[in-house]
């Protein structure tokens, strides 16, 4: 099992890069950033990481081909993977309707933006000519194969991340989304035109951890809320949600009524749309999910209220899973 951490570049550098460098010591594998356009530049933040570190990988998770040209995306991959002398990472997602409305983008046929974003870039990290004879010249990889992961939640987003990248970076907490999304994805690896890759099944959390209980649970409540309001009724119904529970709550958030809201969720929403408790409720819930086939289980927000403690409770879990 991977262990893999999340962080979203909307504070202090400093912050940002103490915690990937505590991670790194911890025994963290990975660290994704996210990349969204209101926020500090992810592939900015991954170059100072990489100075900071020697051997965590990191990558943006994720950036998507509508803000970002996929040229551009290449390059910076790249760059960071000369950087950090091979650790680089790649995340590549649609984004979402209600971002790219509020840019003045148009969000057409986002699979399809996805699947060729991904071919593209892999081609232009391989050295490979694409249209025209254009090609990378300046810049080039260092080690052998960057991986490329789609993040992904719908069927059909899941399906093409097995067919075509080396991850899935699926956006949920719950072994029932994960009942869900595994068939997809080996049915995606096994259209592939390598059924036998190694894949890396990503469950990119919402994580709280404490020693007390109900500091987790409590931490971790603003958090499901967001993730409710932003999710679709199917995956509302998986959970048996109640929809106008769900509508209350991105009421409540869109009125900026943060009390409201948090008070909204109880502990079915949030045991379904994250991974909260002791570091040994923590440690059982990753085991299940283990057996499932997730084989990277990647440390969301909030991790918890004192960060740097809620990292350090994880150590002996990384530990006792490798």
């Amino acid at each position: 099992m991977k262990f893999s951490l999340e962080l979203l570049p909307n504070e202090p550098i400093s912050n940002l890069l103490e915690l990937i460098k505590i991670s790194e010591d911890i025994g963290f594998e990975n660290v994704w950033i996210t990349d969204h356009y209101n926020n500090k530049n992810v592939f900015e933040i991954l170059a100072l990481a990489a100075y900071e570190t020697s051997t965590i990988h990191m990558g943006s998770g994720v950036s998507n081909p509508f803000i970002r040209n996929p040229v551009t995306i290449a390059q910076a991959t790249t760059t960071l993977d000369e950087i950090s002398d091979g650790r680089a990472l790649l995340g590549i997602g649609p984004g979402d309707k209600a971002t790219m409305n509020a840019l003045g983008i148009k969000w057409n046929r986002p699979l399809s933006a996805v699947e060729d974003a991904v071919n593209l870039i892999g081609d232009l990290i391989e050295g490979k000519e694409v249209k025209d004879g254009a090609k990378l010249t300046g810049t080039s990889k260092v080690q052998e194969k960057i991986p490329i992961y789609i993040g992904a939640q719908g069927p059909k987003m899941l399906e093409l991340s097995g067919k075509i990248a080396d991850g899935s970076l699926v956006n949920a907490s719950s072994p029932k989304d994960f009942e869900h999304a595994i068939p997809l994805i080996k049915k995606g690896i096994s259209n592939s035109s390598n059924p036998e890759k190694d894949f890396n099944f990503a469950a990119y959390t919402a994580c709280s951890v404490d020693d007390d209980k109900m500091a987790a649970f409590n931490q971790t409540r603003i958090v499901v809320a967001f993730i409710i309001a932003g999710s679709p009724e199917v995956v509302l119904n998986r959970h048996g949600i109640n929809v106008e529970s769900a509508k209350l709550i991105k009421q409540y958030l869109s009125n900026n009524d943060f009390k409201q809201a948090i008070n909204a969720v109880d502990e079915d929403m949030v045991n379904a749309f994250s991974v909260w408790g002791t570091p040994s409720q923590i440690s059982d819930k990753i085991e299940i999910l283990q057996d499932m086939g997730v084989n990277e289980f990647v440390v969301g927000s909030p991790i918890g209220k004192d960060r740097i403690k809620s990292l350090k409770l994880l150590e002996d879990i990384i530990n006792s899973f490798n």
